[in-house]
C-alpha cells in the first residue's frame, strides 16, 4: 500500500484575486492528488490535501512560489495522517 498522507497548506501574500485557487487545482490534478482548497475571510488560501509525501511536497514547493500573477509572502504546511475522506481534488466557495 501506497505511503498517503495529509497536510493542510496556508499560503498569504497577495493570493486572492490572482487566480491561485484554479492553480493549486491544476497542479493536484496533475499530481493525483485529492483533497480541496478555498480562500479564508483571513486573505490566505487554505489547501487540505491527501497523497503521497513527495507529491504533497511537490505541489507544497509550487504553492511558495505561485501563478505569476501572485505575490507570496509566506507558506505553511502541517503533516497529519490521512483520512481517505476525499475522492477528488476541488475548489470550495
Amino acid at each position: 500500500m501506497e505511503n498517503i498522507k495529509r497536510a493542510e497548506i496556508i499560503v498569504n501574500g497577495l493570493v486572492q484575486g490572482v487566480g491561485f485557487r484554479y492553480f493549486i487545482y491544476r497542479h493536484a490534478q496533475n499530481l493525483g492528488l485529492k483533497g480541496y482548497t478555498k480562500n479564508l475571510y483571513t486573505g490566505e488560501v487554505y489547501t487540505v490535501v491527501e497523497g503521497e509525501p513527495h507529491l504533497i511536497e511537490e505541489l507544497y514547493n509550487r504553492i511558495k512560489v505561485g501563478p505569476i500573477s501572485a505575490d507570496v509572502k509566506n507558506a505553511s504546511i502541517k503533516w497529519s495522517e490521512a483520512k481517505n475522506e476525499f475522492k477528488t481534488f476541488e475548489i470550495r466557495y
